[in-house]
């Protein structure tokens, strides 16, 4: 094996990145040693022994890692414990009463005729509108469909249900936005049948 320069300095490199904490390399005209520090620091002793100019390419015998050596371990230092500090006069600050803020005027729901049929959602998906993105919806409020039109889709699982009128008639309301999730039985839009 021939190392070079370039090839030690990746070398040395590569051992900083590991969590490997000693590396000894010997062959009959070569000999490095490397050590790093238990907190991954390198140590700055580490020899290098090279009888030769490092610029020239050498032969070297294959790397051999000696087993790690346990290292007594110093018990950790606990700071010293700051007497704690009295916390700051607290200062009674009085508001005037607040005024509540006007709230808007809540519009009364359409109201709902009894006659009125409600297609209900048959699984939990999402609701669309339309069969695409750029495409026109199946349905608007005021428009007059038949048994068995498609009114929606619902997407549940990846997979598109197309959702049929059970009854003709015309669309009072739409009650769900498009892409808008909805739950099983959850009513979708109401028409008045006729």
């Amino acid at each position: 094996m021939q190392l070079d320069f370039n090839q030690l300095c990746e070398l040395l490199s590569a051992f900083d990145r590991t969590q490997i904490a000693e590396l000894t390399l010997k062959s009959a005209t070569f000999e490095l040693s490397l050590r790093k520090s238990t907190q991954g620091v390198a140590i700055p002793e580490a020899t290098a022994a090279l009888p030769f100019n490092i610029a020239q390419p050498i032969a070297e015998a294959p790397a051999v890692l000696p087993a790690p050596v346990a290292s007594p371990v110093a018990p950790p230092v606990t700071p010293p414990i700051a007497p704690p500090i009295a916390p700051p006069p607290t200062t009674v600050v009085r508001e005037a009463a607040a005024i509540p803020a006007p709230t808007p005027p809540v519009l009364p729901a359409p109201p709902v005729d009894k006659k009125w049929v409600e297609v209900k959602s048959p699984m939990v998906g999402t609701f669309y509108r339309a069969p695409g993105p750029d495409e026109p919806p199946f349905t608007q409020v005021g428009d007059r469909i038949s048994i068995g039109q498609t009114v929606c889709i619902i997407e549940a699982m990846k997979l598109m249900n197309e959702i049929e009128a059970e009854v003709s008639g015309q669309i009072m309301e739409i009650l769900v936005q498009n892409g808008e999730p909805v739950e099983f039985d959850q009513p979708l839009m109401r028409v008045n049948p006729t």
